[in-house]
Order: structure tokens, then sequence, then C-alpha cells
């Protein structure tokens, strides 16, 4: 093996799509859909109480159509890392239920898009089906953390980590 470490095959990117090494893009595209439907639900409430609740509705609406946009995007990505994961082991299903729970959630959010007109104040039950879209995207966030803090899913391997505690200089 000419003095390299075999790594496992979840470690590494299947296509430079995924990101090199230790720097996937998944978990920074992510942030897309996250925060857009976070900020989304900040807009639904004000939409209930502000004096003009249809620039929030819009802007909720927009929001939403932003978050569904990157995560597709971010699906994309996260396929590739997927199938990186060594069928039949846990780390695998676990994958597989984060990719169907963030699959439902942006479902949802379609939905949620397609029902509004942009008018104000953002209906008591589309708010609830934020609510609900958010509770299934902390789930699936939860699930994401044990595929990378856990089990490892496109991290470093622990030597290249322990050269960020190492108090020689780096060259």
């Amino acid at each position: 093996m000419n003095g390299q470490v075999q790594r496992p095959a979840a470690k590494e990117p299947l296509t430079l799509l995924a990101g090199p090494y230790g720097h996937p893009f998944h978990p920074l595209v992510v942030t897309v859909p996250i925060g857009a439907w976070v900020a989304s639900m900040a807009f639904d409430l004000a939409s209930r109480w502000a004096t003009d609740p249809h620039v929030f509705a819009t802007g909720s609406r927009w929001l939403l159509a932003l978050g569904v946009v990157g995560a597709v995007v971010a699906a994309m990505i996260g396929v590739l890392d997927l199938l990186a994961i060594p069928g039949g082991t846990v780390a695998r299903r676990t994958g597989y239920l984060h990719m169907s729970l963030n699959l439902l959630v942006t479902a949802l959010y379609t939905v949620s898009f397609l029902l509004r007109n942009g008018e104000g104040p953002v209906p008591w039950s589309l708010v609830a089906l934020s609510v609900a879209g958010l509770g299934g995207l902390a789930a699936a966030g939860w699930l994401g953390g044990e595929l990378t803090y856990r089990y490892g899913i496109r991290v470093v391997d622990e030597t290249t980590q322990a050269e960020g505690f190492s108090r020689e200089e780096r060259s």
C-alpha cells in the first residue's frame, strides 16, 4: 500500500462534485433551505401582527421557494455522500432515513408554497404546517449529525484530525 493509510470509502468523496476530502459540500449547502425555512416561519408570525401583513406573507412565500430550490440542490449533493456509505450498514440505513425525512419536509414546504397567495396574514393552518416542517427538519438534522459525528461520514480520519492538535508549526 506504499505507505498510505487506507480510509473507509464513506470518508472519501464519490466525486469532486460532493466536495474534496475533508470538505464535503452537503453541510454547506443545507444552510440555504434551513435558513430560508426558519426565516419563513418568522415572516409567517410577523404577518399575523404586522400593520401590512402582505409584505411578510409575500416574503415568507419567496423564502419557502428559496428553501425548496436549496433543498433540491442539497439533496443532489447529499445523495453523492449517501452512495459512498457501504450497503447493509447502520450508517446507510440512517442515511436513508435522513434523506426520507428531508424529502418529506421538502414536499411539505412545497405544498405550503402552493397553498399561499402572498396575501396576509398567513393563516394559522399554514403557520402550523411551518411548525411541522421545522420539527421534521430538526429530526432530519439530528440524523445528519449522527451520520457525521457518530459514524464519521465524510469526516477526515483521526490521523489527519490530530494535525490540528500538534504544537509544531505546519509548513
